[in-house]
């Protein structure tokens, strides 16, 4: 049974507990720049979501790299970076839509989410539960789309706003 991070902006306060609690579980460091999950504000809407890697079907990361060093875990069902493979071209994220890989330049080695191996501590830490850890099912597919159309109306307010 495959899982997923499930994002609800609605509940999200901005607070940025998440990326605290995950580059000190990832990265050993108290630095949001580490974290794999990011917590987006647009301001001027008052609006904040949490983006991390969306484990993608057909993900481009996996397509792209030239010694595939990104593997997706079939039965967990998220990607994974074999770092001994990997030559640090960052090509993975130059093609990454949700800009979920990241760079951590002291050791010279890109990351993404990996949920924590089955615990996503992020999610352990959300306080006002905006992200959940739910089977990957059709009814959390719909919600998941859902959310996505909230976030597509909200941007294109904030687009209204700007023009103005």
């Amino acid at each position: 049974m495959q899982k997923m991070i499930l994002a609800d902006s609605a509940k999200c306060t901005g607070c940025r507990t998440c990326e605290l609690v995950c580059a000190v579980k990832n990265e050993g460091i108290a630095n949001p720049a580490r974290a794999r999950v990011h917590i987006v504000r647009f301001e001027e809407i008052v609006f904040e979501v949490p983006m991390f890697c969306q484990q993608c079907e057909l993900a481009p990361c996996i397509s792209v790299c030239p010694v595939k060093a990104i593997k997706k875990d079939e039965v967990a069902g998220v990607g994974k970076i074999d770092h001994d493979r990997c030559i640090g071209c960052k090509m993975c994220m130059a093609v990454c839509p949700f800009g979920a890989i990241g760079f951590n330049p002291v050791s010279r080695r890109v990351f993404k989410c990996d949920h924590c191996g089955g615990d996503p501590t992020c999610v352990k830490f959300c306080e006002t539960q905006a992200l959940q850890y739910v089977e990957a099912s059709a009814v959390n597919m719909k919600k998941s789309r859902d959310s996505a159309k909230k976030l597509s109306e909200m941007l294109q307010k904030m687009g209204q706003e700007l023009r103005k």
